[in-house]
């Protein structure tokens, strides 16, 4: 069990460059649509099998988060170029600067032994949710050429970036209000 819960997380590392390829590339816009799916289902099923198997692992927690974040990259890199959008490049470029940014402040309470400061919250799992979401909605839309599916993936795209400051405003406010003077 333990082997394929590390397959699953590193399905959703690898899934990413994949479907970048059968989106720009290829173009097999089905194929990619079902891997990302089966890639954005890893993401629940990897974490609630280790917990409920005991079987979570510091490399899982650390390559859970990481595995997600590859996998947005290459969404959103894909998406605005396949999609020739600035809007989406831009979106995107706020939800990768929030990634880095909590990232950095993990790293900082880490170094300080308060990693509990920037534990995963309910927030930022919707927000991921959101996301995920998000870009599948968009594959939904170029798979299929539904120019409305993917005008509400513009407005969905919008919301995972409210979230996504919202939820990168909440850890600022817990590494800074942690510090102590």
């Amino acid at each position: 069990m333990k082997n394929f819960i590390s397959f699953l997380t590193f399905f959703r590392l690898f899934a990413g460059p994949v479907i970048f390829v059968l989106i720009l590339i290829l173009p097999y816009y089905e194929i990619a649509l079902i891997i990302y799916f089966l890639a954005s289902i890893t993401d629940y099923f990897d974490g609630y099998l280790a917990r409920k198997y005991e079987l979570t692992t510091e490399f899982g927690a650390v390559m859970d988060p990481i595995a997600d974040k590859i996998l947005i990259t290459f969404m959103i890199c894909a998406l605005s170029v396949h999609l020739s959008s600035p809007y989406i490049a831009f979106m995107g470029s706020i939800v990768l600067a929030r990634e880095f940014w909590v990232s950095a402040l993990r790293d900082l309470n880490a170094r300080r032994n308060l990693s509990t400061v920037t534990a995963v919250s309910f927030l930022a799992k919707l927000k991921t949710a959101v996301q995920m979401l998000t870009f599948f909605f968009y594959l939904i839309g170029i798979a299929f050429n539904l120019k409305f599916v993917l005008f509400l993936s513009d407005i969905m795209i919008l919301l995972a970036v409210i979230l996504t400051i919202i939820s990168g405003i909440q850890y600022t406010q817990s590494t800074f209000g942690s510090i102590k003077k």
